[in-house]
């Protein structure tokens, strides 16, 4: 996977279910055990319901079609209609699907269900809201690799939902040279052969650091964790550049510090990107719940 073609891609999210199927089955594992025993001592197993989960706030919808998948793993007989679309935005008390079938199977999956559809939502707000922060500016929102262990597929899907970009999905599929890389190695730059295929990033951590990165003509330079005034002089000097050679193409991505409340801020400063691991490792689920009709 080439990464900056990934990372800039504008193609329709999607989420490979087969991929997806592992995390599922982990889960219903973890939740079921053995075995449901309040549901299959109290209810009878040919008892037959009509569900619907229910939105009890307004948020932007993600994981729809997982749902419906950890309904379809629990008893393949049930029926499960989405009533919202992915991606969609939703408002309190709206029904996003309605499920049929047997009433031990739908209360069987009803907890890993709704956990996954908040889980997911709530990342694609957050998402969303960040990318709504900075309209009009060109800059593209991105995650980090600051994701739950075992659900980073999931969750930079939910990203995407939102109308943000993925940063790097695993270690293999760019460099990214960062502080502890340079204080390990000293005069890394020196003997560092960029393999063919890659893309590479530095980070840096000031002007100085942004300049001595700069001769290197990498593909991207992070700016991690500079101020405002900085950031800004950083991508005066890369426009400079560029105006004096077109193949300086190196892309400025902000990061560090950076939330609801500033982000605009440095959007205003002209940077390319801004990664923000917020989106992924302090996640506040939306609220659903599963309602029998």
């Amino acid at each position: 996977m080439v990464y900056v073609k990934y990372f800039l891609s504008s193609s329709k999210p999607r989420l490979d279910l087969q991929q997806a199927r592992s995390v599922i089955i982990r889960a219903l594992e973890e939740d079921i055990g053995h075995g449901d025993i309040t549901t299959s001592l109290s209810i009878p197993k040919k008892t037959l319901i009509k569900a619907r989960i229910i939105a009890k706030e307004n948020f932007r919808l993600c994981g729809i079609g997982l749902a419906k998948e950890v309904f379809k793993t629990v008893d393949f007989g049930l029926k499960f209609i989405p009533q919202a679309k992915e991606g969609s935005q939703v408002v309190k008390m709206q029904t996003l699907a309605v499920i049929s079938g047997r009433a031990s199977s739908i209360l069987t999956a009803e907890r890993v269900a709704l956990n996954l559809l908040s889980f997911l939502s709530g990342v694609a707000t957050k998402t969303n809201r960040f990318v709504n922060q900075i309209k009009p500016f060109k800059t593209k929102i991105t995650d980090t690799r600051k994701t739950f262990p075992g659900l980073r597929l999931l969750q930079k899907y939910a990203v995407r939902i939102g109308l943000g970009y993925n940063h790097r999905m695993r270690l293999d599929e760019m460099i990214l040279i960062k502080d502890n890389h340079l204080k390990i190695m000293e005069n890394y730059f020196k003997f560092f052969k960029v393999p063919k295929g890659y893309k590479i990033e530095i980070e840096a951590q000031s002007l100085k650091e942004f300049i001595r990165a700069l001769s290197f003509k990498p593909d991207i330079i992070m700016l991690d964790n500079m101020n405002l005034g900085d950031v800004r002089k950083a991508v005066e000097i890369r426009n400079n550049l560029r105006i004096n050679c077109r193949s300086c193409l190196t892309l400025l991505e902000a990061s560090g510090g950076i939330n609801l409340g500033n982000v605009k801020k440095y959007a205003a400063t002209g940077v390319d990107l801004i990664s923000i691991g917020e989106l992924t490792d302090s996640v506040d689920s939306v609220d659903i719940s599963l309602e029998i009709s």
